[in-house]
């Protein structure tokens, strides 16, 4: 015990800046992101498929990015720049969701937002290893993580006060997230410091054909598996328009959010344990089983409890399988190639995820709820089959 609370002790406080600075721009983007998709269609008359494209092409985006922004980083020394940089343009895209009058304004802005969240992540995560003493980097890792998942939790809490003190108005909401927005950028500038790095002229492009052929089999079967999982693994925001669906009041749809995170976090850091001691495919496989199980509860059960289940399975499928497959893409890439691999399987990730919504979205608009989930379950099973065959080999 002692020996933790020292650990803790060395965390410098750029780090918990930092930490605090991720939970500030998380409750500002899950104040919005809470109420979007019901936003979307309610007030501007969005589809189910345009939503389902809204959300792809964010998420799509902020994994696409990630790939160059750590090269961008060492290449020019400059890690606070870029992350500023990257929570600037988060912070200044939310007035640009309570003026939207259109879907595609919302669009611009959630593609600005999350080209911000693919820039800042590498430069950030390298800047609390930059500010960090070897001995308490695991712990200053750890903190920043949970004051992130701290932000995830009072996100959708605050909006459904909000949504409760402006009775349903959700653009009140979305002026309200401005505020710890700009407090993320302001205590990033003056509670972070610069930590001096000389630019990284040998630093390599994280993708190139010669390097992506060095990977061998085991990854590049990893890496098949994870983009037909993501295929499975829409959007979010499909969980908070069943939720409307089965009909959840607005003001208190945040809380699938909530649900969803609180198990999330309660489990990715047992089960990244664990795997380390009985190893990472008995824990994956029934991660994968449990998203089937949710995709079919989300489907099948077709009212408010339904989807509080759904979501509560979500929620651990996603502690369950996350943290273990970019273990496993540590584990079968070569040593040397490892940044090369994490770019190309965020890349591979990335596309994926934007199809994997606009089809959520086509498969809802076109046939209702209940073929969107079925689908993820089918996606699922597929990418699970593949997993199993890998593991019996």
């Amino acid at each position: 015990m002692q020996k933790r609370a020292s650990a803790y002790g060395l965390v410098p406080r750029g780090v918990w800046a930092l930490g605090f600075v991720s939970l500030f721009m998380d409750i500002s983007s899950e104040m919005i992101h809470a109420l979007l998709p019901i936003f979307l269609m309610s007030s501007l008359g969005a589809s189910a498929a345009l939503v389902g494209l809204i959300e792809g092409i964010g998420e799509g985006t902020a994994s696409i990015t990630k790939v160059f922004s750590g090269y961008i980083s060492d290449r020019l020394g400059k890690r606070k720049l870029l992350a500023l940089i990257g929570y600037g343009l988060g912070a200044v895209t939310k007035p640009i969701f309570a003026v939207a009058v259109t879907p595609f304004e919302v669009l611009a802005a959630r593609f600005i937002d999350r080209v911000g969240k693919g820039i800042r992540g590498a430069p950030r995560d390298a800047l609390v290893a930059d500010l960090t003493p070897q001995a308490a980097r695991g712990a200053a890792y750890g903190v920043r993580q949970a004051l992130d998942t701290v932000g995830a939790f009072l996100g959708p809490a605050l909006a459904i006060a909000l949504m409760w003190l402006y009775a349903n108005d959700m653009r009140a909401v979305f002026w309200w997230a401005i505020v710890p927005g700009l407090l993320a950028v302001a205590l990033l500038l003056i509670g972070v410091e610069e930590v001096a790095q000389a630019p990284a002229t040998s630093a390599r492009s994280p993708i190139t054909l010669r390097s992506l052929g060095e990977l061998g089999a085991p990854f590049w079967i990893v890496s098949a598996i994870g983009a037909v999982f993501a295929l499975a693994r829409f959007s979010e925001a499909f969980l908070v328009l069943r939720a409307q669906n089965v009909g959840v009041p607005i003001a208190l749809v945040p809380l699938i959010m909530i649900a969803m995170n609180v198990i999330y976090s309660v489990a990715a850091g047992p089960i990244g344990a664990l795997s380390d001691r009985v190893g990472r495919y008995g824990l994956l496989a029934p991660g994968f089983a449990v998203l089937i199980a949710a995709d079919l509860v989300l489907a099948l059960w077709g009212n408010v409890a339904g989807v509080f289940v759904g979501a509560v399975l979500w929620g651990l499928h996603m502690g369950l399988t996350q943290g273990l497959l970019a273990a496993l893409v540590a584990d079968t890439a070569p040593t040397h190639l490892r940044g090369t691999a994490f770019g190309f399987f965020n890349l591979v990730g990335g596309v994926a995820a934007l199809l994997a919504s606009v089809v959520a979205g086509a498969l809802w608009e076109a046939f209702g709820p209940q073929a969107t989930f079925i689908a993820g379950a089918i996606f699922t099973a597929i990418a699970l089959a593949g997993l199993l065959a890998y593991r019996s080999r």
